[in-house]
C-alpha cells in the first residue's frame, strides 16, 4: 500500500467512526474514531460478504463508508455487551 491508499482508508474509517458514534453513541476523539471505523471496516465487510449484500448502485467510496459505519455500530454495540 502506498501513503495515498493508507490515507484514504485512515479518512474512511474516521468518518465511518464519527458517524457511527452519532448512531450509536460511543467514545470521541480522531483516534477513538480512526479505531472504531477500520474495525468496523473489517467486521462490515464480513457481514455484508456473509448476508450477501452488495452495494452496487453507489459509489465505490460512499459503498465503502457505508459498510465501515454499519461495521462500526457492530463493533460499538458488542463492545457495550462486553463491558
Amino acid at each position: 500500500m502506498d501513503a495515498k491508499a493508507l490515507l484514504i482508508m485512515a479518512g474512511i474509517g474516521i468518518v465511518a467512526g464519527f458517524l457511527a458514534s452519532l448512531v450509536a453513541g460511543g467514545g470521541s476523539g480522531i483516534i477513538t474514531y480512526l479505531i472504531t471505523g477500520v474495525l468496523g471496516a473489517f467486521v462490515g465487510g464480513f457481514v455484508f460478504s456473509a448476508a450477501g449484500i452488495k452495494l452496487g448502485s453507489m459509489t465505490p467510496l460512499v459503498g465503502q463508508i457505508v459498510t465501515s459505519t454499519v461495521g462500526a455500530i457492530i463493533v460499538i454495540i458488542v463492545a457495550r455487551m462486553i463491558t
